[in-house]
């Protein structure tokens, strides 16, 4: 079975602590260079793979897209999505974005914010995408860094009085599960190394776009912690259209 750790209730009531839980996309530090990479939404119909609390759904539905489906594993990301970014022009379904399927043209625009790292087949994940995509469509997501996911613990080394030394990268080409510490629990994520997200989609018929290693955003370099962040990259945006 796929995991959920959403819908346990302790994880769910600390994710939803998060700056980005609480204030969106003006809350999430990746978002600002993240929106510079969309596409023009007017008139397009968009996929949401791993929608969350739907906050990418409503900055299209606002943008002009004619339909958006946001898809997610939990129930309670869901709920929230309906509360917080419910549409006229969202739809909201529950579902592993692995067992998803649609016809081939289905969408022009495909989204995915900090989800693909929980998707064991990224291959075959990115494989559905490109049919579900019309020919010029977009394929635009964010995930965590595969710096950041290599070693499996995603925390810094520390001394002996508790301060920071380095952050570890190791097995970096062996790539699969993790199990990594994420708001103080253990949950299972997918190493894969930059190649894989990269030529994957080349050889699925998809011209790459821009590729950014986002930084922490001035206007959060003060908040506790942010400014060891420019130590070691996080998240990857990538941006691509289908030829």
């Amino acid at each position: 079975m796929k995991e959920n750790k959403y819908d346990n209730d302790l994880f769910f009531e600390k994710y939803s602590a998060m700056e980005r839980s609480k204030k969106g996309l003006s809350g999430a530090g990746e978002w600002s260079e993240l929106q510079k990479v969309l596409p023009d939404f007017h008139q397009k119909r968009v996929l949401d793979l791993g929608c969350g609390y739907g906050w990418h759904c409503l900055y299209a539905a606002q943008n002009g897209a004619e339909y958006v489906l946001g898809t997610d594993i939990s129930e309670k990301m869901l709920k929230v999505a309906q509360e917080k970014n419910g549409h006229e022009k969202i739809e909201y379904r529950c579902g592993a974005m692995e067992d998803l399927d649609f016809p081939e043209g289905s969408f022009d625009v495909v989204l995915s914010s900090l989800a693909f790292h929980y998707v064991r087949d990224f291959s075959a994940l990115a494989a559905k995408i490109a049919r579900w995509l019309a020919p010029g469509g977009f394929f635009v997501y964010s995930v965590e860094h595969p710096v950041f996911t290599s070693y499996g613990t995603q925390d810094w080394y520390y001394d002996a009085d508790g301060h920071i030394l380095h952050f570890p990268v190791d097995r970096y080409y062996y790539e699969g599960e993790r199990d990594a510490v994420f708001l103080g629990e253990h949950v299972i994520k997918y190493h894969r190394t930059l190649t894989t997200y990269l030529n994957t989609l080349l050889e699925n018929g998809m011209e790459l776009l821009h590729i950014v290693e986002p930084q922490p955003p001035e206007d959060m370099m003060d908040l506790p912690g942010m400014a060891d962040e420019m130590r070691r990259p996080m998240m990857l945006i990538v941006s691509a259209q289908k030829k």
